[in-house]
């Protein structure tokens, strides 16, 4: 009878039992958002999950918005966030963003509409080769079964489903489907989706059992043995350090900290490791490495016994080259996704296992040891302390005496006026390094984002909206006016989802990072090939798309037109000027001064 009835199924009938099955299961996966674009051959897909209740629907009309709008949700809500496409190079618009979920660790599913296989090779319209489409930048590729209404084909579409989300989830990371569509492209009208079985049942016990509850792996946790001996190695050590980078765990911030704190180890926190600010902060958290291990005395001196490095690879480089300059200690990496984030080729062992879930194993081990000791007010941590203390001061102090607006000073501007809660998206080239260098960290909780995966400056503008569209409190991104350009299609979502955020926008009118570079020295050529000026005006850029402009002229301008964008609706633009030579010099005097501070005896170190 089933057989039957399957060869009685219109096309349309067929759609929508086939693609149904997929997008209720997807649903059912935890999967809640779907950013997609207009397209003919991606039909069937847009109307079942426009329709379905569990879904909303994201539109866009440029793919590579949609797909870094996607990534920002997917990074901000750390579960798996769709994007959809029709055929064609609308698909391959999507691939920066698929690059840096991959590298980012950001769980993406990527969804593309095909032609049929007939239509395949003979010069169809909007039809390329979308097999394996990203190469090995996507975790998992299926090519998907044209539609079909058997229970078999219902049961595969269900069982994809589930496991795209559930493999995107897993060591986070992009996954690609390919769905040919034979035309014509429009489902049956609505009915219930079928059930695993291919029945129309989707309230009974099977059909209803979560794909996440069955599917989700754990963190995954060390072996006890491994536990047992990094614990005596660690407290046998006098000269340990601890170095935090990116990561997206919200518990790991006061697991590490719980960490440092027993072991008397300072805490180097990158800011995106999500250490840096919060309730778990103390003095052990250290923040302005950046700027103090750029001094080649200190840096030599800080020299550990063992480093335990959580996360990917940190922003700063001074770091990288510190860990590099002591790459005959013991460096310990703890990576779960077995990937090896060592450019600085320093690290020696690697434990594969959830960040979080060492330190919470370590704990235990270290109380019970006949070797622990009260290490908290030892020497080494006293001095990293002193050192930073006197660093951040120097900063600071620095900072405050410049006459005019500057990059760097933007962050410890944001340090005083971010609320508890909020989150700052830094963007590439410099606004992350100054970010790093220039935010202190601070008991008051706040959440920093970045592109940080293959760390380019495409996306930037969507991936933050996305991240605000689905965030539970004021957004701030700082973003350079090259990356800004790249991006400025992104903020056709400002209107089209009433989405409220505040963009900084430091506009040198060219590519700053270049001038800290050899290649600045080329005079003949340097601004044609890599200053690259544009000499655009971002005002009108605002007004097209509805967005609330403002020029800082001093901080008091910009520290008035920060606090009227955040508590106002809407997407604020506070721009702010300035020079590239100048800002050269700035970050140059900053560093001379936090040198002549850190090698000051500490009694005659000025305080501020």
């Amino acid at each position: 009878m089933g057989d039957e009835r399957q060869g009685q199924l219109t096309a349309g009938e067929t759609l929508r039992r086939f693609v149904g099955a997929f997008v209720d299961e997807l649903a059912r996966s935890g999967v809640a958002h779907v950013c997609l674009s207009p397209g003919s051959r991606s039909t069937p897909l847009a109307l079942l999950l426009r329709e379905h209740p569990a879904i909303r629907v994201w539109t866009h009309l440029d793919e590579r918005s949609s797909g870094f709008f996607a990534l920002g949700m997917a990074k901000a809500l750390g579960e798996p966030v769709a994007v959809l496409s029709t055929s064609g190079t609308a698909a391959v618009n999507f691939a920066p963003a698929v690059v840096e979920a991959y590298y980012g660790r950001v769980p993406l599913l990527v969804f593309t509409a095909d032609r049929p296989p007939e239509l395949q090779g003979i010069g169809s319209s909007q039809t390329i080769d979308q097999t394996r489409l990203y190469g090995t930048h996507a975790k998992w590729f299926v090519e998907m079964m044209l539609p079909d209404g058997s229970p078999e084909a219902l049961r595969h579409a269900r069982t994809i489903a589930a496991r795209a989300a559930a493999t995107a989830r897993a060591e986070a990371g992009p996954v690609h489907i390919n769905f040919p569509f034979r035309e014509p492209l429009i489902p049956a009208a609505a009915g219930p989706p079928p059930g695993r079985d291919g029945a129309s049942a989707p309230g009974d016990a099977e059909t209803s059992a979560s794909a996440v509850e069955n599917t989700e792996q754990p963190s995954r946790r060390p072996d006890p043995a491994t536990v047992a001996s990094l614990a005596e190695e660690l407290l046998a050590a006098g000269k340990g350090l601890i170095v935090c980078g990116p990561q997206d765990d919200a518990d790991f911030p006061s697991a590490a900290a719980r960490l440092a704190a027993e072991l008397g180890f300072p805490l180097l926190a990158d800011p995106l490791s999500q250490v840096r600010c919060g309730s778990h902060h103390s003095d052990l958290v250290i923040d302005s490495y950046d700027a103090f291990l750029r001094d080649e005395e200190i840096a030599r001196e800080l020299a550990p016994d063992v480093v335990l490095r959580f996360g990917r690879t940190p922003v700063s480089k001074p770091l990288l080259l510190y860990l590099q300059r002591h790459a005959g200690c013991r460096q310990i990496l703890v990576d779960e996704s077995g990937k090896w984030g060592d450019p600085a080729l320093a690290a020696s062992p690697a434990i594969q296992a959830g960040a979080r879930a060492l330190c919470e194993a370590l704990l235990p081990a270290l109380q019970a040891s006949d070797r622990r000791t009260g290490r908290a007010a030892s020497d080494w941590a006293s001095r990293w302390q002193s050192i930073a203390r006197q660093a951040g001061a120097a900063l600071r102090r620095r900072l405050a005496a410049e006459p005019g607006l500057s990059e760097p000073g933007v962050f410890a501007q944001l340090a005083e006026l971010l609320p508890a809660g909020a989150t700052l998206f830094a963007g590439n080239s410099m606004p992350v390094r100054d970010l790093d260098s220039c935010f202190p960290g601070a008991t008051r909780p706040v959440r920093f984002l970045a592109n940080r995966g293959a760390s380019g400056i495409d996306g930037v503008v969507s991936s933050a909206l996305g991240a605000s569209a689905v965030g539970s409190g004021p957004l701030v991104l700082v973003i350079g006016d090259l990356s800004f350009y790249h991006d400025m299609n992104g903020l056709l979502a400002v209107q089209r989802h009433d989405i409220n955020a505040t963009i900084v926008l430091l506009n040198n009118d060219g590519g700053g990072i270049f001038s800290f570079l050899p290649q600045a020295d080329e005079a003949e050529h340097f601004e044609e090939l890599f200053g690259t000026p544009h000499g655009l005006d971002f005002r009108p850029a605002a007004e097209l798309y509805g967005l609330a402009y403002r020029r800082a002229e001093s901080w008091q301008d910009f520290r008035e037109a920060i606090e009227a964008s955040l508590g106002s609706p809407g997407v604020g633009l506070v721009e702010v000027r300035t020079d590239r030579r100048e800002n050269v010099r700035l970050h140059r005097e900053l560093w001379a001064a936090v040198s002549e501070a850190v090698r000051m005896p500490a009694e005659k170190a000025a305080t501020p």
